[in-house]
């Protein structure tokens, strides 16, 4: 009796440590209909694997409509594109993932997070959910991912919209990255709420603009297990290489949104991009920061919706 009940026992702890192995590690395709428990988890919300990675995507509109997929910034979230997304599913299906070491999505396994590795999983997002050609919307990181994806895939890429993105060098990271100060590392890992408001709210051109419940939402997915630390590990492979000569590859039309108070990206650089990209429409907004996007959502549209407009 006691050997038949410790081969039981030895089972059933071989059976749990394979579910730990297939399940626990991320590494797996997600059970169909799997969810996260979290307050930002949304019915709209789906696990999708992406090389290893369990991401979060949120899915809106039409599944026969053209598509547009949206690309957050550094540090935020899917929800970052609440506004447009809404407005704008009535007549496209929306596609957009919290990035790894973002969100929900938390880690990636493998710590891929250098930008060619982020573009990778862009396209492998894309293969996964059998979107062939998308307008590719980006702000600040996302629109740096979302213009060098279609430098080498213009094949797949509608067309582009890019909100403050990055491209060309700042705070002295060029082709190789520089070292992460260490209150960035505290503010990523552990800075308090009043802090993470503080710091959101230096992202308007306008704070009292800013949507109450957001420095609580970012502060609340930068706690998430890991994340902190991945946002920590992706600043220190962040490069910046010099980035004309493949601006100059990307072929598709592209509109791109600045703000004139960005106290992130300077605004100047919207004028290099213009010059460096071949097909490209610019609006700068001068009294917007960093996420017009979210500062101003019903008179940013009103650009978007002009240029997806365009034959």
């Amino acid at each position: 009796m006691m050997r038949t009940l410790g081969l039981i026992l030895l089972l059933l702890a071989l059976v749990a440590g394979i579910a730990w192995f297939v399940f626990g590690r991320g590494g797996s395709e997600p059970a169909p209909g799997a969810v996260i428990d979290s307050p930002w988890w949304d019915a709209q919300d789906r696990l999708v694997d992406v090389d290893g990675v369990t991401a979060r995507v949120r899915v809106q509109g039409p599944d026969d409509a053209p598509v547009i997929v949206m690309i957050h910034g550094f540090s935020f979230s899917l929800e970052s594109w609440d506004d447009w997304a809404d407005a704008l599913s009535a007549d496209y299906r929306i596609v957009r993932m919290d990035l790894p070491g973002h969100g929900l999505t938390g880690p990636d396994p493998q710590a891929r997070y250098s930008v060619p590795q982020t573009v990778d999983f862009l396209g492998g997002l894309m293969d996964a959910m059998d979107i062939d050609r998308a307008t590719l919307v980006g702000n600040s990181l996302g629109g740096l991912v979302a213009w060098r994806y279609a430098a080498d895939h213009g094949d797949r890429v509608e067309k582009l919209v890019l909100v403050a993105p990055g491209g060309f060098s700042i705070n002295g990271v060029t082709e190789e990255p520089v070292d992460v100060p260490v209150g960035v590392r505290f503010y990523l890992t552990q800075g308090p709420q009043p802090v993470v408001a503080g710091a959101t709210a230096a992202l308007f051109g306008d704070p009292t603009r800013m949507d109450p419940d957001l420095p609580a939402r970012v502060h609340g997915l930068m706690q998430g297990e890991g994340v902190g630390e991945a946002l920590v590990e992706r600043l220190e492979v962040f490069t910046l290489p010099d980035p004309e000569a493949d601006l100059a590859r990307v072929t598709v039309p592209a509109l791109i949104l600045w703000g004139g108070r960005d106290g992130m990206v300077p605004v100047d650089h919207a004028a290099r991009f213009e010059a460096a990209m071949p097909d490209v429409q610019l609006v700068v907004h001068d009294d917007l920061g960093h996420i017009p996007h979210e500062e101003a959502p019903e008179r940013t549209l009103e650009d978007v919706r002009a240029f997806l407009s365009e034959n």
